[in-house]
């Protein structure tokens, strides 16, 4: 990428104005070249205190909260046209800062961006609302008005695709929002800022807040103006940001972690369960909340699966993610390289473990480059087959049938998804009962339906996104009652007499 591209700081956007450069300056460090690309200015309490003062100036005019659904609607779809328009800029600022390899970033996080936008457009032009006649008294409906002003915390590994998510729900229903993503991928949400603009988003509908979680997260969610939540991240953080969203009584969502498991009987179609199963594991370089990293093989095709899977994994093209030929990336940052190699390295040392490949840093410098791995482990209850690693990292586990796999699949801290692969279809109606997950994949990896909820049980958060589900997160209902013909009314303090 041509390195003038690339924003040279990054501040915080408020009320339509791009603001001074003050506040601690964080670097913005390449995962490929591991040096500082650009500098982010963190916003303090202060700065974040002004940029929820304009989203509730800004939402009390009701210049966009009062707007039409048919005005809204089409500034949706032109800042869905801004993103399309300027999506090569977009996607080579999100390979700057994530170390995504380019073909995904072209492929699935722009794109996807872009749909958040024509998604909410097409939901609130077509979102309809209760009405309750049974009583022939009373004429009694529904109305969804916006919530107000909406805090949205967005992670490193998909931040344009994810945080415009949020964005695009908020706006659609009228809301102001405070936009905070990760300190580490701050770079595409300079042009986003403008392509928002350009579209006709008042200012201070949209404010932009940058800096790390404890300093300008914390002041965030704590804020008593913001009246929503909408936070995508690690399960700690996100329960110490339900913790401070429950003291102000603040609406939240919560989409954090997983430990996905992807299910593969011996009947399913094994050369698509194959294929599915590396794009499970190694799209985005495995920084994936919804990654199957747990890979279970029903015994009858474990062997042949393992060793055409293990070949396939060593044949992944590692290397420049600005080469449109690379599959795995760089990882993030040392720390989360350091993080993924010490599950590899605690993997060497037991029986109760195989490393089938990898588990080492990359033979490429600089970079953050990690080998996609494979680990055959005997149990379930060992560290790799329980905690989120969040990397080029799949564990394979055996099972003898769909009640033993089940188990396995529900044995774990998380619940955001689950794969199955079967062609019988009582084995897949089994697993749709019997999976504690928000998701079931039968057949297919990686599909987000937009209309229907997402989000996950236990550890994986609370509540959900995507349609109906967003608009009741968004918004506030409010019945409205009608007589339609004149009925007695009790009259009080009037004497019997009278």
């Amino acid at each position: 990428m041509n390195r003038q591209a690339i924003p040279a700081q990054v501040t915080s956007f408020i009320d339509g104005r791009w603001q001074p450069a003050t506040g601690l300056a964080v670097p913005v460090v390449s995962p490929v070249s591991e040096r500082p690309i650009s500098v982010l200015h963190e916003a303090d309490a202060a700065q974040v205190d002004a940029a929820v003062a304009a989203a509730r100036r800004t939402f009390e005019a009701a210049t966009w909260s009062g707007a039409a659904v048919a005005e809204r609607k089409q500034v949706l779809l032109r800042v869905r046209d801004g993103i399309l328009a300027r999506s090569e800029e977009l996607a080579q600022l999100e390979v700057a800062h994530t170390g995504v390899p380019i073909a995904q970033a072209r492929g699935r996080h722009v794109p996807r961006a872009a749909l958040n936008f024509e998604f909410f457009a097409e939901f609130i032009s077509q979102a309809s609302s209760p009405l309750f006649d049974q009583n022939p008294d009373y004429l009694t409906f529904v109305r969804h008005e916006p919530a107000g002003v909406a805090a949205l915390i967005a992670p490193w590994n998909a931040p344009l695709a994810l945080a415009t998510m949020k964005v695009a729900g908020a706006i659609a229903f009228g809301n102001s929002c405070v936009l905070k993503p990760s300190e580490l991928t701050p770079l595409s949400f300079v042009p986003l800022m403008q392509i928002l603009a350009d579209a006709g988003v008042p200012a201070g509908v949209v404010n932009l807040v940058n800096g790390r979680g404890p300093v300008t997260g914390s002041a965030l969610v704590g804020h008593p103006g913001v009246d929503v939540v909408a936070f995508t991240g690690g399960t700690a953080t996100g329960r110490l940001i339900g913790e401070a969203a429950g003291r102000g009584l603040k609406k939240v969502v919560t989409e954090l972690g997983g430990k996905s498991a992807n299910i593969v009987f011996a009947d399913a179609d094994l050369e698509r369960a194959l294929d599915a199963a590396l794009v499970a594991v190694f799209a985005n370089n495995g920084q994936q909340c919804l990654a199957g990293s747990r890979l279970l093989l029903q015994r009858p095709i474990a062997a042949q699966f393992i060793e055409r899977f293990v070949a396939r994994v060593q044949s992944l093209r590692i290397g420049d993610p600005l080469d449109a030929a690379t599959e795995i990336g760089p990882l993030i940052s040392a720390a989360q390289r350091d993080r993924v190699l010490s599950f590899a390295a605690q993997a060497r040392t037991g029986p109760e473990y195989e490393v089938l490949c990898g588990g080492r840093a990359a033979a490429l410098s600089p970079g953050f480059y990690v080998e996609p791995t494979v680990v055959r482990a005997k149990s379930n209850s060992l560290p790799v087959c329980r905690e989120e690693i969040f990397g080029p990292f799949v564990t394979i586990l055996e099972f003898d049938d769909a009640e033993a796999a089940f188990a396995i699949a529900n044995d774990s801290q998380f619940g955001l998804v689950s794969y199955v692969w079967s062609a019988s279809l009582a084995t897949v109606t089994a697993a749709l009962r019997a999976l504690r997950a928000g998701v079931v994949w039968i057949n297919t990896p990686l599909t987000r339906e937009l209309r229907a909820p997402f989000g996950g049980y236990k550890n994986s958060g609370v509540g959900r996104d995507g349609g109906s589900w967003s608009r009741a997160l968004f918004t506030e209902e409010k019945t409205v009652t009608i007589p339609v013909r004149d009925f007695p009314i009790l009259r009080m303090g009037i004497s019997a007499d009278a």
